[in-house]
């Protein structure tokens, strides 16, 4: 599935009652900006290789966190991210992620299933994560 066919499909999908709203980033890789219904805060980026769907959500920036809850932090995703389902945690440059991936073979079902999964833990996350927030 190539980022042009993922805008189309996803322009007029529902999925568990959730919309879609793709958006091109303007940049030298392909990549979509996705809102879902419900979740809009928490925007999915989206980009598609050879190898992999690859979703990702951006929760904060490093400067954003009390520096006296940065490893109790470290530690509370750690244990977070094993029963999280579909999702991981990372960090991109200064932000704090939430990320998931695919085949590129994955039917458009998947990728809906991923984006708002995906949409729904970061919601679940930036709540958890609040009190170590500035």
């Amino acid at each position: 599935m190539d980022t042009q066919s993922l805008i189309l499909a996803l322009g007029d999908a529902t999925h568990a009652g959730r919309t879609f709203n793709v958006m091109p980033v303007a940049g030298d890789d392909p990549v979509l900006q996705i809102a879902v219904s419900g979740a809009d805060e928490t925007p999915v980026y989206l980009t598609v290789t050879e190898s992999q769907i690859l979703c990702l959500v951006y929760l904060f920036e490093e400067s954003e966190i009390r520096a006296s809850a940065l490893p109790e932090l470290h530690e509370s995703m750690l244990r977070i991210s094993v029963p999280m389902p579909l999702s991981a945690l990372g960090k991109v440059e200064n932000h704090y992620v939430v990320y998931g991936s695919l085949s590129p073979t994955s039917s458009q079902t998947e990728v809906m299933q991923e984006l708002v999964t995906l949409a729904d833990n970061a919601i679940d996350l930036l709540q958890t994560f609040e009190d170590f927030l500035e």
